[in-house]
């Protein structure tokens, strides 16, 4: 992974191999969450549970990744994204293992289901904040955009391709089987990590001089008087900018996991597809967040060296979560099953035209403390999905099904017009963080 420079020395490109293996554990991490919504009708006729208690067993997992992201961003910034994923990995693979060993005669079975979940989802929390981190040390600043886009493909490569290896496992076999070939992926993921990847371009043997110089060059400023100090809580929680970027996050949250949770029940028993075609079209969300979110990042990047942050930044995202309400609520004026499929497939699509933007952005803001930014950001995203898992079989109650995405829809729109309120030039603010 090598070119040539403008001096004739080939320069290497290990921080792109660094985005790659971060690709394939958001990938791999997103495969091992949103497993359990494909197996779900399956699930809930073993354990015999309600749409309500359904609900409950995909917000535990949301809640324990929720609650601890702060902390798993200050661990990242703390320990480096190396032993930080490979932890985590380790994690969610045992923890993936233990959900498919539950027995539904188990005494208190939907109490351990819930347990599983909750302990995977703090598992789980340490994998964007460390790849973050990861961005923060290892990509200039103008390609960041582009990076995080790629990133983030794995959660639509990993969604996407849990529909059809679930459904085909579970057809075959059955659903506890396809919880172990997910975590066996897992585990065959963390043995390349912790061969290529490394925490720093510096310490990874394969980077050269030029490569090293670029990276160096790239990266935001930091104050020589507090190089590589963290920033404390007070100076993350109460930056503005952390907030709306946060409050942003939170709306985006909400709508992304209607996807991840209640989108495949919701083709199955709502739109009355059988199990084989709602694996089939279950895809189509997730392939378009898979396109959408590289394609968004690398306009991004072209915008924000043109036209600066505000609309190389910004823009892309308000407009990507704006026309996200826009197809949502049209899909739930379409009556056939599969048009509606792929109208939905365009609102995720459009929402993750704003993902790249919440990553570049929280990088920038943070700096060495990119970690614990991103962590508080995500902590509102995870908000967002727990709150959608547990309400939308409550709502479908009140308002149907067609209201439950119509709140999804407002959410958006409340998502997009924040944008229009965040600085991207910010930097957190707090004592010796100026040089």
């Amino acid at each position: 992974m090598t070119s040539a420079t403008s001096e004739g020395v080939r320069m290497s490109h290990i921080r792109w191999l660094m985005v790659i293996l971060a690709f394939v554990v958001a990938a791999v991490s997103y495969l091992d969450r949103n497993n359990i919504s494909i197996a779900a009708p399956v699930i809930k006729e073993a354990f015999a549970l309600s749409d309500r208690e359904l609900g409950l067993l995909f917000s535990a997992f949301v809640l324990g990744y929720a609650v601890t992201q702060p902390i798993a961003g200050r661990l990242a910034d703390r320990f480096g994204p190396y032993i930080t994923i490979a932890v985590g990995l380790v994690w969610w693979s045992v923890l993936t293992v233990a959900t498919a060993m539950v027995p539904p005669t188990l005494p208190q079975a939907f109490v351990t289901l819930l347990t599983v979940r909750f302990i995977l989802g703090i598992g789980e929390a340490v994998i964007f904040p460390a790849s973050n981190r990861l961005v923060a040390s290892w990509i200039p600043s103008k390609e960041r955009g582009f990076a995080n886009g790629l990133i983030f493909a794995g959660v639509g490569v990993g969604a996407g391709i849990a529909p059809p290896l679930i459904t085909t496992i579970m057809l075959s076999h059955s659903w506890m089987v396809a919880f172990y070939v997910s975590a066996a992926i897992g585990l065959a993921v963390l043995v390349i990590w912790l061969m290529l990847a490394r925490n720093e371009p510096s310490k990874h043997a394969m980077v050269n001089a030029a490569e090293l110089a670029h990276i160096k060059a790239g990266l935001p400023a930091a104050p020589a008087q507090v190089k590589r100090k963290v920033a404390p809580w007070s100076a993350v929680i109460l930056n503005k900018n952390v907030a709306l970027l946060t409050l942003a996050y939170f709306c985006f949250g909400y709508v992304a996991y209607i996807f991840f949770t209640w989108f495949f029940v919701y083709l199955a028993s709502v739109r009355g597809l059988d199990l084989k075609a709602s694996g089939m079209y279950a895809i189509l969300p997730f392939a378009a967040m898979a396109i959408a979110s590289p394609a968004s990042g690398w306009i991004s990047d072209r915008l924000t060296q043109r036209f600066g942050g505000r609309i190389g930044r910004c823009g892309p995202a308000a407009i990507g979560m704006l026309l996200t309400a826009v197809f949502v609520a049209l899909a739930m004026q379409v009556e056939d099953a599969r048009l509606a499929a792929a109208v939905l497939a365009l609102g995720s699509g459009s929402l993750y035209l704003s993902q790249s933007a919440f990553w570049t952005l929280s990088a920038d803001i943070g700096k060495e403390s990119a970690g614990s930014v991103s962590g508080v950001m995500n902590m509102g995203n995870q908000i967002g999905g727990f709150t959608v898992a547990a309400v939308t079989p409550i709502l479908a109650e009140s308002f149907g099904w067609t209201g439950s995405f119509m709140f999804a829809a407002a959410a958006a729109l409340v998502g997009g017009i924040t944008w229009f309120f965040i600085n991207p030039n910010d930097t957190l603010k707090y004592k010796g963080a100026e040089a």
